[in-house]
């Protein structure tokens, strides 16, 4: 994957981080699509077919959980890198991020550099 052709697709449910996201990706130069809820996600992810989604748990509607799910759940999508980017840090909810179908778990907040840095990494190693 190169950085200029991967479609990176933002979801979180709070404006101000989508915004703070779209920024920080967009400025790595990867293409960059935003979801507000898990039903929007979704939608994109069948539209776009992004290589990487980064994604919030805690949503309205469908959780991240069981967008992550749903994902996996889809043959065309199966390769879709899902790093999960959420308050929730306990153990039981890594595990649970893990089980659905998450490559990477780190929790907010969070910092730039690592979050980039790990998008990277899963550009670059798959």
């Amino acid at each position: 994957m190169n950085k200029q052709t991967t479609k990176v697709l933002l979801v979180d449910d709070e404006p101000h981080i989508l915004v703070a996201l779209e920024y920080l990706v967009k400025q790595e130069g990867y293409q960059v699509f935003k979801a507000s809820d898990g039903e929007s996600a979704l939608d994109l992810v069948q539209q776009q077919s992004p290589q990487i989604v980064v994604l919030d748990v805690m949503m309205p509607g469908i959780d991240g959980f069981e967008v992550a799910r749903r994902i996996r759940n889809t043959p065309e999508h199966q390769d879709t890198r899902i790093i999960f980017l959420t308050a929730k840090g306990t153990q039981a909810d890594r595990f649970q991020g893990y089980a659905t179908g998450g490559e990477v778990y780190l929790t907010k907040p969070f910092d730039n550099k690592e979050l980039i840095n790990t998008i990277n990494e899963v550009v670059e190693f798959g």
